[in-house]
């Protein structure tokens, strides 16, 4: 039950404005420790916890106003030149921010948070007195290796374990949030009950980066948000074309009457053909007005990563500029919240396996600074999302050794694969560079959950890279998944759709022309040596005619024919979903022209599951026949 009774609508609106505004305050905090003297970063770092502060005032959330009026008077101190940004103060800032954005997750439940984590309260207060925080060297990657060792190592020998100590370790990883303040941990060989240092003026220690998008971070993936901003002259422009669909619908009523009652002239059946032409048109541009007020900047998800880049550099020690490029760049608002996980990820990356550490960077004749850039840009009727890095690189020959070693692919595999093909091999499940599990990688999970996310959204996902020079990452996403472009493809006289975003083009297949590698049928189309796949075997059907067509298709990094009887050509269709069934390969379902259900394939689920080699030989003997 909400503890908000009465307040709900207030509380959303809040919530909305409040998260926009902290997401804000994020990137120029990140653009501030840049710019220290830039009054103009200050005042409006100060304005947006003033502006949160007099919400949560208004709501009535005290810990909240608490949090804000310290920081709100410490960047007051900031902009009047009584104080100076230095790393330990911005660290505590950002500290706060986050608790302020763990607030706004408790507030999206209806509850009212608890208090904040008492050392970051006490830090705000000793830096608004002017002492210094304890500056503490960012900590390196936990390195999950013998756990039971540091403990151990810890105690002089001979005195046994410190079961104490031993406790303590993993309850401080699963602490709650709101902590109360420790003493300084004293050497296991010191006398009993030592005094406890005093937390004011200590800095409270950086929290790692979250693995994933959980925690309190900036890019932290709360429940989805199930309202939209909408610009009020898209809204017009949806207003005035149902008005002229309107229009139209009652001429088209008067020439329906008029052609019951026998009145079926030239001028009827062309003032017909025009209406109908009319309401065509007028139900394209609607759709297409309807689509644009789902349409949201991306730049709402950018904005996230230039706090997350800039905390996971400073635990890892390294020096991180993320440049941001195409924020205005819209795309469907599903689809920015379904890419949030993959981004993340890539951002996390390109820091930590992408950047070399800044001692390495000077070897190499770099600038100590590394340069991240997330780019976002339209290209036709897709987005291209790109995350480039001036790091080391990757080696393709060390990619191939590193999956031989992990047994995810045999030598006679690898001796196939070319230099693009290895790089594609970071995608494989389980893969990872890292020979050490640490806090912030080296699990082998990520990149293959990264492809298939992408995948869901009918999209591509290509990697670049040069040892030495750096690595570049590219996706390409369709502007929406409300309506998908297919092409409609007949088999076994039933009709097809598959996405036009993986067909590349149409061929004739000539029977004389398939060949068999490895007991596989083959087409060479251009020097390309392609498998030939026939959507009936696919299927599980029994071909009913020899195919006399083959759509060239790109499905991830795998190129191949997909063997049809006959084409019906392209369309434009609204994927309506199968209720309480989901066949294999099938994404849904759409109603052609003449009214008959054409199914839309999933086509990376078929090709998974089509290893049935009996099939797929008896459907090479029909076709060479």
């Amino acid at each position: 039950m909400s503890e908000f009774g009465g307040m709900e609508e207030l509380l959303g609106d809040f919530l909305m404005e409040s998260t926009d505004l902290l997401s804000d305050v994020d990137n120029k905090l990140v653009e501030l420790e840049k710019r220290p003297e830039d009054k103009a970063l200050l005042n409006d770092i100060f304005r947006g916890f003033h502006t949160i502060k007099g919400g949560a005032g208004f709501l009535n959330v005290i810990p909240m106003v608490n949090l804000c009026h310290r920081t709100e008077n410490l960047f007051d101190k900031l902009r009047n030149g009584e104080l100076h940004i230095t790393s330990e103060v911005m660290d505590v800032i950002l500290d706060a921010t986050g608790i302020v954005r763990d607030m706004f997750g408790t507030l999206s439940q209806g509850l009212m948070p608890g208090d904040a984590d008492a050392r970051v309260l006490a830090a705000l207060d000793a830096a608004l007195a002017g002492q210094p925080l304890a500056a503490e060297a960012p900590p390196e990657p936990a390195v999950v290796a013998a756990p039971a060792a540091a403990p151990a190592a810890a105690a002089p020998a001979g005195s046994g374990p410190d079961w104490n100590q031993l406790y303590q370790a993993p309850a401080s990883a699963a602490a709650p949030a709101t902590p109360a303040p420790a003493p300084a941990a004293a050497p296991a060989a010191a006398a009993p009950a030592p005094a406890p240092q005093p937390p004011a003026v200590a800095k409270p220690a950086p929290k790692p980066a979250p693995a994933k998008t959980g925690g309190g971070g900036p890019a932290a993936s709360g429940p989805q948000e199930n309202t939209i901003r909408i610009d009020t002259v898209r809204l017009d422009m949806v207003l005035n074309l149902s008005g002229e669909i309107g229009l139209t619908k009652n001429r088209l009523t008067t020439l329906r009457t008029e052609i019951l009652q026998g009145n079926r002239d030239t001028n009827t059946l062309r003032s017909l053909d025009e209406a109908i032409s009319q309401l065509d048109l007028l139900v394209g541009d609607l759709q297409n007005a309807v689509m644009k007020t789902r349409m949201q900047p991306i730049g709402r998800l950018f904005q996230k990563y230039p706090r997350l880049a800039r905390d996971l550099a400073r635990q890892l020690g390294k020096e991180v500029e993320l440049v941001l490029s195409g924020e205005e760049t819209e795309l469907d608002k599903t689809m920015i919240e379904d890419l949030n996980d993959p981004l993340v990820h890539l951002v996390r990356n390109a820091v930590d396996h992408g950047i070399e550490s800044p001692e390495d960077r000077i070897a190499s004749g770099k600038k100590p600074q590394a340069l991240v850039q997330l780019t976002a840009e339209q290209v036709g009727d897709h987005i291209l999302i790109e995350i480039t890095d001036d790091g080391k690189g990757m080696n393709p020959d060390a990619l191939r050794r590193k999956a031989i070693e992990k047994g995810l692919i045999d030598q006679e595999t690898a001796n196939t694969l070319d230099e693009k093909q290895c790089l594609q091999l970071i995608f494989l499940p389980g893969f990872s560079t890292k020979d050490q599990i640490s806090s912030v990688s080296g699990r082998g999970v990520g990149m293959d959950v990264v492809r298939t996310n992408i995948q869901k959204l009918n999209g591509r996902i290509d990697i670049s890279s040069a040892a030495g020079e750096g690595t570049r990452i590219s996706i390409s996403l369709p502007l929406t998944l409300a309506i998908l472009p297919v092409l409609v493809v007949r088999a076994c006289n039933q009709p097809f759709a598959v996405p036009l975003a993986m067909v590349r083009e149409i061929i004739t297949i000539d029977g004389n022309a398939i060949q068999e590698v490895s007991g596989k049928p083959t087409i060479v189309v251009r020097d390309e040596i392609l498998p030939l796949k026939t959507l009936a075997s696919l299927l599980s059907w029994e071909p009913t005619q020899k195919p006399y067509f083959g759509v060239l298709m790109q499905s991830a990094e795998k190129s191949f024919i997909l063997a049809i009887d006959s084409f019906v050509g392209r369309d434009d269709v609204v994927i309506k979903p199968l209720q309480n069934i989901r066949p294999k390969g099938v994404a849904g379902a759409t109603l052609s022209g003449d009214g008959s259900v054409v199914l839309v394939l999933d086509m990376e689920d078929l090709l998974a599951s089509s290893e049935n080699n009996n099939t797929q030989a008896r459907t090479t003997d029909m076709i060479a026949t």
